[in-house]
């Protein structure tokens, strides 16, 4: 974890230097006021020596005008320092979260990475500013303290060895049992975000079913997980207060005491006496400062384990040592694939790896948790340039077999092929490229509509965004808009209808002039007119391309070249829609469902 943050620091590693460096002069005049103090307490003011006075003055007011500086510096150097450690560390973990596949984001969850990139790195920024100040000021002050304090009178020191024991002591039960604490305390934030992102994200859904109220009572569990933690954690933490007192009087008691005694016996000055006290009081402050620190650092280091673990984590889906940069053609591959989530064929090497009774922990592991797989044992074979209609109920693993065609997820065992090769040997934005997937979930971002459609060809003219909106039937809306293509598309188009949405994220797609088009029930919003332009136009039009539709309705695959049937993750048909129907049981149920009772192939019977 410290050599991940450290090389975060980048480039203020001269910011980060120079803070300490500041730091530790502030202190050092600092610690030798009270020196001086004495000698013009006992030199000038009990001697009536007015020239000392003004000396020893003028000395000390040099002395306060330079603490001053070196404070100010030290204070400038710690910000620039710290607010570009954050800078740095929430850009490599931005950056590494780019590169992270969908598993990936399954394993950490969106609410989780956001805690990350803003109450964790806020929790490293400021703890980074204290350790570059604070963590050199309070020890470095503490020891010059001590010296001075033996300097002046080793005798009264004891109380200072005392007072440190004590101190030690009840500051170590305290850390110990808040480090604890605050490690569940981000799990805990984990669980409020994700609360907070799931309704605000489905507001709408929210709201149409009247679920205010039970969306208020999960954020309020959430909540209250949250303060009750907060609770235990400062409850231990309000423990270090009266204590600190406790020890800062009883030190002024006893120095008072003995400090009296040694005046009357001529054996230690006034001006000694009223500098011990400053030191007393310098030191118990720097004690009370670290023990902030010590806190704070066990409150942060849980803080950077999560950043660090982000920043270090390796995708499990990476470019080969050797990738091929192009592809040949659109022609697909499936060679006994099987597919589960959370389980690739990476996984299953490690495993293999592992040693003889590290394997057999695994495997009884596995027999009690046993993957459900989205893909069982497919085999098929698609040649460029084909239409191939993907069908069957929820569930049966039409989504799945698709994101792995632009290697989203990894096959869990078998072999998928693009264009003749094995997809895991491509250059991953090679492969991407040639494969443009429309998701069920389709996605609109802030801006133009034109901004939106060239984020499948940045360099796309004008022309080339209406022709790929004319093949996919959104030009018609689009013309009738008052600034047509400059139209403002709100964040996650929310201005414009779900079959808007989806003929432009089509028409996006089609920019990218991909060997191989994927649409994942992608006109489900559109009505039936609409749906057969769509089929048309990429019928007569784009003719050279590799089509995979996936549909809940017939009427959308049924012209396709071939039509693949899914159930329950197992192929079950994958031919011509008229031989589907002659040979093909479950075609035949579902064609017969939507066409004789016009329902639904996933509406109850």
């Amino acid at each position: 974890m410290l050599k991940t943050l450290y090389r975060q620091i980048g480039e203020y590693k001269r910011a980060s230097l120079l803070t300490p460096v500041f730091t530790a002069c502030e202190v050092v005049l600092d610690v030798m006021i009270p020196y001086v103090t004495a000698s013009l307490i006992d030199k000038g003011i009990s001697a009536g020596n007015i020239q000392n006075v003004y000396l020893y003055g003028a000395i000390m007011l040099g002395m306060a005008f330079l603490s001053l500086a070196f404070g100010i510096l030290s204070a400038r150097f710690a910000s620039y320092a710290s607010t570009g450690f954050a800078r740095n560390v929430r850009s490599a973990m931005y950056t590494n979260i780019q590169r992270f596949s969908f598993s990936d984001i399954d394993k950490y969850s969106t609410a989780g990475l956001v805690t990350r990139m803003t109450t964790d790195v806020s929790n490293l920024q400021n703890a980074f500013q204290q350790i570059l100040r604070i963590t050199v000021r309070a020890p470095f002050r503490l020891v010059l303290s001590i010296i001075m304090c033996l300097v002046i009178d080793a005798r009264l020191s004891v109380i200072f060895i005392i007072a440190l024991i004590i101190l030690s002591f009840s500051l170590g039960y305290i850390i110990s049992h808040v480090s604890r604490l605050f490690k569940q305390v981000y799990v805990q934030y984990d669980n409020l975000n994700q609360s907070v992102q799931e309704n605000i994200s489905a507001i709408r859904v929210v709201k149409a079913f009247v679920r205010e109220e039970h969306e208020n009572n999960k954020f309020a569990r959430a909540a209250e997980g949250l303060y009750k933690l907060f609770t235990r954690a400062e409850t231990l933490m309000a423990f270090n207060h009266p204590i600190m007192n406790m020890v800062v009087y009883g030190c002024i008691i006893a120095l008072s005491w003995f400090g009296a005694h040694y005046i009357v016996s001529d054996t230690l000055t006034t001006g000694e006496l009223t500098s011990l006290f400053t030191y007393v009081m310098a030191i118990l402050q720097s004690l009370m400062m670290l023990s902030m620190i010590f806190v704070m650092l066990t409150q942060s280091a849980a803080s950077g384990q999560r950043v660090a673990e982000i920043i270090n984590e390796e995708p499990d889906i990476q470019n080969p040592p050797h990738p091929i940069t192009s592809v040949p053609d659109g022609s697909i591959e499936l060679d006994h694939v099987w597919f589960a989530y959370g389980s690739s064929e990476k996984q299953e090497r490690e495993k293999a790896d592992q040693p003889q009774d590290q394997r057999l922990t695994a495997l009884l592991s596995s027999m009690q948790s046993a993957p459900d797989y989205a893909l069982k044992d497919i085999t098929l074979s698609i040649r460029p340039g084909e239409t191939i209609g993907v069908i069957g109920g929820t569930g049966s693993g039409k989504s799945s077999m698709v994101t792995l065609i632009s290697r989203l997820y990894d096959v869990s065992r078998g072999t998928l092929k693009v264009g003749g090769n094995d997809v895991r040997e491509y250059d991953l934005t090679t492969l991407r490229n040639a494969v443009s997937v429309v998701l069920q979930q389709n996605v609109l971002f802030s801006g133009t509509i034109l901004d939106n459609l060239r984020w499948g060809n940045p360099e796309a003219t004008l022309e080339q965004c209406q022709q790929a909106c004319r093949w996919a039937q959104a030009d018609e809306f689009i013309d009738q808009m008052p600034d047509g293509y400059n139209t403002h598309i709100e964040q996650g188009g929310t201005n414009v209808s779900g079959g808007q949405k989806q003929r432009l994220c089509i028409a996006r797609a089609l920019l990218k002039d991909p060997k191989i088009l994927v649409l994942d029930d992608s006109t489900s919003a559109c009505d039936t007119a609409t749906d057969a332009k769509i089929r048309h136009a990429f019928k007569t039009e784009l003719s050279g391309m590799t089509k995979l539709i996936i549909a809940q309705r017939i009427a959308s695959v049924k012209d396709c070249d071939r039509i693949l049937v899914l159930d329950n993750g197992n192929m079950t048909g994958f031919d011509t829609h008229d031989n589907l129907l002659r040979t093909n049981s479950l075609y035949q149920e579902i064609y017969k469902i939507q066409t004789e009772d016009g329902g639904d192939f996933d509406a109850p019977k």
